[in-house]
């Protein structure tokens, strides 16, 4: 296709807009041709098109672009790393789980959230005791994700950490500790739960009684106070 072709010399020696766009636009196709010219894209000079070509790669999902993302999570601008991290969820690769560990103390909450989400996309059960973790983060976007992850992942050593995170001051993060523990099943969520069903959030409330359903096996629903 002389689309694609045009792109790919855009994308390895084109001006700086047209690189850009080629980086994104050939994530968007999705021809396996690109992965490499991508590969090679995550060592341009602008961020820009390093941030679009990690996100290029990672909806194109050939696996031999995880090791050359992975040294991407150390790029020194934020979004690179952020992109790095979502294209490596989508990968889901276990190979990237000790990288998106270590990201998990980047600096910049972008980064450290969509870490967290990868760990969850991966599901290997390494990711389980730092996400744990996670859920102290002091940015309640990362708390919330890292919840998510752990329902994802199903180890039942998250169920106490989540039960705690049904009381945090956000709905996000209460929300998605009860749908992890949802999907946990765990009988030790039930007095805890029951006591969300009158969150003031009905977000909360809905993912409670949905999870007292699952683990008792019949509906529940609020009672009047």
């Amino acid at each position: 296709m002389a689309e694609i072709d045009d792109l790919l010399r855009a994308v390895k020696g084109g001006d700086l807009h047209a690189r850009q766009m080629a980086a994104y636009a050939l994530g968007r196709i999705g021809d396996p041709r690109a992965v490499g010219p991508l590969i090679e894209a995550l060592k341009d000079g602008d961020g820009k098109v390093r941030e679009r070509a990690a996100w290029s790669l990672g909806k194109i999902g050939d696996p031999r672009a995880t090791e050359p993302i992975i040294e991407a999570l150390k790029d020194g601008e934020m979004m690179v790393r952020s992109r790095a991290a979502f294209a490596l969820g989508l990968l889901g690769d276990p190979g990237a789980t000790d990288p998106l560990i270590r990201a998990l103390e980047d600096e910049r909450r972008g980064v450290r959230w969509r870490a967290v989400e990868a760990l969850g996309r991966i599901g290997d059960p390494r990711g389980a005791e730092p996400l744990i973790e996670a859920l102290g983060d002091p940015v309640w976007s990362v708390r919330s994700r890292a919840a998510w992850s752990l329902g994802k992942i199903g180890d039942p050593r998250a169920v106490g950490p989540l039960i705690g995170a049904l009381k945090d001051p956000y709905e996000h993060v209460r929300r998605n500790a009860a749908i992890a523990l949802c999907r946990i099943g765990d009988a030790r969520a039930t007095r805890p739960l029951a006591e969300a069903l009158h969150d003031e959030a009905p977000s909360v409330q809905a993912a409670a009684a949905e999870a007292l359903e699952r683990i008792r096996g019949q509906p529940d629903k609020p009672e009047p106070r």
